[in-house]
């Protein structure tokens, strides 16, 4: 039982703060970005550094109190909070430290992307990361990772190079490939299942400051065209030009710089082309002259807008519900675009989008066995990102995500999901023992040796061997 000293004692040693239920800012920091999440953990721990994070799992162990972590608190299953558990939160934690020299950059667990993005671009460098700047880095490289910069440099979870971890054991310890390696295996995909990490080291890469963007939407009556066009496109792509093509509504806002395009129903390419502008532009040019454009807002950019341009697309307190599976080929075949054509055509939301990530390149260059992600042989990602405003429209929202995801099974690149896009994690021992495959029991022997007790279990959990 949690008792007032036990509390007072754990507020005393933090260097941040705690926080309980009667607390003024407690509803406050436990909400996270998904507006469907609404949990009420025991207490808050609100940390500055890992000596916090230490005296917070010490505290869940002896209590045998569960342990969700915020980074970002942007997991669209809401794993950053879990009811009547200690949520660990490292919100205070966004320190980016570059070593532009080694191209290198230490990266604290509450930083978000647009903090990377920030220190390393100083230097002109970066690390793969996603496409919304306000996500954690931290869930998004634990599970994975998609990004710009996903064909030429692989994911982030596969340029994490070190990183130091409170483990559910109490420990703090150190991992690289050549300290602790198994460890770092098991945190290159396989989720927040070992502990806190409290500092990520990631390898950086020469990019931008500028760099050719593809933005290009074309009316809803062109979907099938411009699926074959994609599906030709990405056969034939360079490793520098990462791109994905989505079934959207154009936003009705009077943002959108093309007027007769807002609130229309549409289909888009969006890439970045790395290396010379001029030359990506050219790379990417067959993606602007599949039919005449609804809009064309392709160009040379700054890397750190191109990484910020969607945030007003997914804005905190939204109702959201996402599923994705890596697909094989086949799933541009023709019987992948009737099925592709017809989703997008019954969006339950103008605000839902039905994407196809191309994958391959650097991705597929690393062994399937050299970390936990699974799937690297696929060859696009499918994405069904439901979005909406209205409660009374959930049940409708999330079956239609749900379905596109099973019905595309059939085209599936193995038996898993993409564990970023992982809806409420229902039926998660199933799905995640798929995702894992013959690599689950690897990581189930790594979990008993972190984390016996499975304090953290808010996550696609890997039960201890």
């Amino acid at each position: 039982m949690i008792t007032d000293a036990s509390t007072e004692a754990l507020k005393m040693t933090l260097g941040g703060n705690l926080l309980g239920p009667d607390d003024p800012a407690f509803d406050e920091v436990r909400q996270v970005w998904n507006g469907m999440i609404d949990r009420r953990p025991a207490l808050i721990a609100r940390c500055r550094g890992t000596a916090d994070v230490v005296a917070a799992v010490a505290f869940a162990r002896k209590q045998d109190l569960p342990i969700s972590v915020r980074g970002g608190g942007h997991n669209v299953a809401g794993t950053a909070v879990g009811d009547n558990s200690l949520m660990i939160d490292l919100s205070l934690m966004r320190t980016v430290i570059v070593d532009a020299n080694a191209r290198v950059a230490r990266v604290q667990g509450g930083a978000l992307l647009q903090d990377v993005d920030r220190e390393t671009q100083v230097h002109g460098l970066a690390t793969p990361t996603g496409l919304v700047s306000k996500t954690g880095i931290a869930g998004l490289c634990l599970s994975g990772g998609l990004g710009w910069l996903r064909r030429k440099h692989g994911l982030t979870c596969d340029n994490l190079i070190g990183a130091e971890v409170v483990t559910g054991n109490g420990e703090v310890v150190y991992t690289s490939e050549t300290h602790n390696p198994e460890l770092l295996w098991g945190l290159r995909g396989g989720g927040g299942n070992f502990g806190v990490v409290t500092t990520f080291e990631f390898r950086l890469h020469p990019v931008g400051p500028e760099v050719a963007f593809t933005f290009v939407g074309y009316p809803a009556d062109d979907r099938r065209k411009c699926y074959e066009a994609y599906r030709d496109f990405t056969q034939h792509a360079p490793d520098e030009v990462s791109t994905l093509v989505t079934s959207i509504t154009v936003p009705d806002d009077p943002a959108f710089p093309v007027p007769d395009a807002r609130g229309k129903p549409a289909i888009a390419f969006l890439g970045v082309s790395l290396g010379a502008p001029e030359a990506g532009e050219a790379a990417m040019a067959p993606l602007r002259q599949v039919a005449a454009p609804l809009f064309d807002l392709s160009g040379t950019m700054r890397w750190v807008d191109i990484q910020s341009l969607l945030d007003a697309n997914f804005p905190a307190g939204g109702l959201y519900y996402w599923k994705g599976r890596p697909l094989t080929a086949a799933a541009l075949g023709d019987a992948g675009i009737d099925m592709l054509v017809d989703y997008a055509e019954r969006r339950p939301s103008p605000l839902t989008a039905l994407v196809i990530w191309h994958l391959g390149g650097a991705i597929r260059r690393v062994d399937e066995n050299a970390t936990a992600y699974g799937g690297r042989g696929a060859e696009y990602m499918l994405a069904a990102e439901s979005i909406w405003s209205d409660r009374a429209d959930d049940e409708s929202n999330i079956a239609w995500s749900r379905n596109a995801v099973d019905d595309f099974a059939r085209f599936g690149y193995g038996d898993g999901l993409y564990l970023n896009y992982p809806g409420f994690l229902e039926n998660q021992d199933e799905e995640t023992r798929a995702t894992f495959g013959q690599k689950y029991a690897r990581l189930q022997a790594l979990k008993a040796s972190c984390d016996p007790q499975n304090l953290f279990r808010f996550n696609s959990n890997i039960t201890p061997a």
